[in-house]
């Protein structure tokens, strides 16, 4: 069996949980990988096996010899990456959030459409197994048709330590983790039309908003609400558990801490644990989140087989930035955001 062969472009924090997904799938190789950093370059290619090592993404691509790349960046840096890909047409993936403007992401997604090549966001919280679990029952209909929804995501958890440049950029929690939450919402409850947002900055030693309560209205007719904060001092730390609630005409759906759907119908009541699995080389409590980094890299080997566009193209993935950025409008405008307006 031929492998698929990929290169890495960011061996950071978050990238190491990427380089065990790849190493997990018997049909893909890492052949290469690149960071300006020598130590992290070091590390990871002493971890993973990889002897091919570059400071320069142009050096690497210039060498060739892999079918995709798997840019692990930090956001200012994704445009130029992406479009160096796609000069050399190269199928790539992208880390989130997908750009620093919407503008930039468009641009992306039209220099990957020109080259010919696929563009995957690494928009992983959807392949969690809870929130799988919970589209699952909304497709059996056994909750009836949804009207109205919650996504949550509340924590204390001190994501600064590992990432301390989440600190010091002005956008912050709405960019970095509420862009996820708005990807399940849009997922769960179809695609929205408007924004309301309110933000706040409990914690005065950062930069940015750690706050964020936002109100989509749906094409379909659904209400639903996400709300993500940093500052919540709970008695049982969640992180990093999302918390989903839906209202639907025949029943109801709760999925809450541990784990635990509930699930009211016609039919009755039921109660399930839908953990993720902890595979061999995750770590509670992120075993979650580095369950569906593999889950979602395992799709894009089978998607770039079969020619098809991934779930969470870069395409698709302008719908959830959108929303993003018509949370930043709302919150300082103090008004509705039409998300047609922002997407044209």
């Amino acid at each position: 069996m031929t492998k698929l062969k990929g290169a890495l472009i960011g061996c950071g924090f978050f990238a190491v949980n990427q380089m065990h997904g790849w190493n997990d799938l018997a049909d893909v190789e890492i052949v290469a990988i690149c960071d300006r950093d020598p130590k992290r370059l070091k590390i990871v290619g002493d971890q993973f096996g990889v002897a091919r090592r570059y400071a320069s993404a142009e050096a690497m691509f210039a060498d060739g010899g892999f079918d995709f790349v798997d840019i692990a960046t930090t956001v200012n840096s994704h445009r130029a990456l992406v479009e160096l890909a796609a000069s050399h047409k190269v199928p790539t993936i992208c880390q989130k959030p997908f750009a620093p403007t919407l503008e930039d992401a468009k641009a992306m997604v039209a220099a990957c459409d020109q080259a010919g090549i696929p563009l995957m966001i690494h928009e992983n919280f959807r392949w969690q197994t809870p929130i799988l679990a919970v589209k699952a029952v909304l497709d059996s209909g056994a909750i009836g048709t949804p009207f109205w929804g919650r996504v949550s995501f509340r924590s204390g958890f001190d994501v600064f330590s590992g990432q301390p440049y989440l600190a010091k950029g002005k956008r912050f929690i709405i960019e970095d983790l509420g862009i996820h939450s708005l990807d399940i919402a849009r997922y769960l409850f179809g695609d929205a039309t408007s924004m309301t947002a309110r933000t706040k900055r409990v914690n005065q030693a950062i930069a940015g908003e750690d706050v964020a309560t936002m109100l989509l209205d749906h094409a379909n007719g659904m209400t639903s609400i996400v709300d993500v904060s940093y500052a919540s001092k709970l008695p049982e730390e969640p992180f990093p558990e999302t918390f989903v609630e839906i209202d639907g005409d025949k029943g109801t759906l709760r999925l809450g801490k541990d784990y635990k759907l509930t699930v009211h119908g016609l039919d009755g009541t039921t109660q399930n644990i839908v953990a993720p699995n902890l595979l061999p080389w995750a770590s509670r409590p992120w075993h979650n989140i580095q369950e569906s980094v593999a889950l979602i890299q395992k799709h894009w080997a089978e998607r770039l087989a079969e020619g098809r566009e991934p779930d969470t193209s870069g395409r698709d993935n302008l719908k959830t930035f959108a929303l993003v950025e018509a949370a930043y409008l709302s919150a300082e405008q103090g008004k509705t955001i039409d998300l047609g307006d922002l997407l044209g």
